[in-house]
């Protein structure tokens, strides 16, 4: 294959969830290794969340997102503790950046009865939508993505030569955060706006669901100096590894910069779904590394400009070395 014709390796996880084989496992457990030593990021299939489910959380992202405006503001996660919600588009904007994101969006996360350590756990909001029509297929959803995410985790983590019960010492109460996002269509958006900015995602694995049919995402090749385009196929999800993960295993995993330009004529959407770890978690990997920040304080090092965390918070996680 000739560096212009470099695409991102499509892997089928079913050989891992149900494999015939020792061997069977072993080989996608070397695929992924493989992908994230490469680029950062692989397509996957066989991964077992059902075509339904996923086809239902596009369905209920449409319902949501077609509400009106100040309905949705209403839902602001700049009101909420826990920084669950809704976020407007143009509100998200990062350093360097010529203009904002074009894109709006919705978070939920785990579901926890109350508000801990100023909105690093607790309840999400929901909003005055049919419960068959939003949060039932999300919260569904949700699940399906958030036990994907873990195992994931647990393949890179074999890919490294270390054992599954390494989860325990990072993942008894984890960050599953999960980002739904609504494109704009192009001509609704500015020249040069981006849907989403140029940027590397901050923490563990990453679990994203495109709408099939509409391109928009971007990958970085650093050997090539050039931006590699990510078709959208259904039934296939992308999978990559944030900052985190690159630092906890030395550099082995990459961690790369990614993109969203909406290519389609009509509004786009996809969902992400973030696997951290625990919020005092630090590198299971190297316990005895100096460095010791721990999951939230490296999530309140990337966020603190962007996100509305409370003094009371960060006083509880610590902040993370400059």
């Amino acid at each position: 294959m000739s560096e212009d014709d470099v695409k991102l390796p499509i892997i089928d996880l079913s050989g891992y969830i149900a494999p015939k084989s020792l061997q069977e496992r072993e080989s996608v457990i070397a695929e992924v290794r493989n992908a994230c030593t490469e680029y950062g990021f692989f397509q996957l299939k066989g991964h077992g969340v059902p075509l339904d489910i996923q086809q239902e959380l596009l369905k209920s992202l449409k319902t949501l997102f077609s509400m009106p405006k100040e309905e949705k503001l209403k839902l602001s996660y700049l009101e909420n503790p826990c920084r669950r919600g809704y976020e407007a588009s143009g509100m998200s904007m990062r350093d360097g950046d010529a203009m904002p994101d074009s894109k709006e969006a919705y978070y939920i996360g785990r579901e926890d009865p109350v508000v801990e350590f100023s909105g690093f756990y607790g309840p999400n909001v929901w909003p005055d939508l049919p419960e068959e029509d939003f949060r039932n297929p999300v919260w569904e959803y949700y699940q399906q993505t958030s036990q994907l995410g873990k195992t994931i985790w647990e393949i890179l983590l074999q890919g490294l030569g270390y054992s599954t019960d390494l989860m325990a010492a990072f993942a008894k109460r984890p960050l599953v955060p999960m980002k739904m996002i609504h494109y704009p269509p192009p001509r609704a958006t500015l020249p040069g706006q981006f849907g989403v900015g140029a940027h590397n995602d901050f923490g563990g694995v990453t679990v994203l669901l495109q709408q099939p049919g509409k391109e928009g995402l971007e990958v970085w090749l650093e050997k090539q100096g050039k931006w590699l385009e990510v078709p959208s196929y259904e039934d296939v999800y992308v999978v990559n590894c944030g900052d985190m993960i690159m630092n906890w295993s030395g550099g082995q995993y990459k961690s790369v910069r990614h993109r969203v330009i909406n290519k389609a004529d009509t509004e786009r959407l996809s969902c992400a779904t973030f696997w951290h770890g625990d919020v005092f978690a630090t590198n299971p990997l190297n316990p005895n590394s100096p460095h010791k920040e721990t999951v939230g304080q490296l999530l309140v090092k990337r966020f603190r400009h962007q996100m509305s965390f409370h003094k009371e918070g960060i006083a509880q996680v610590g902040e993370a070395e400059a």
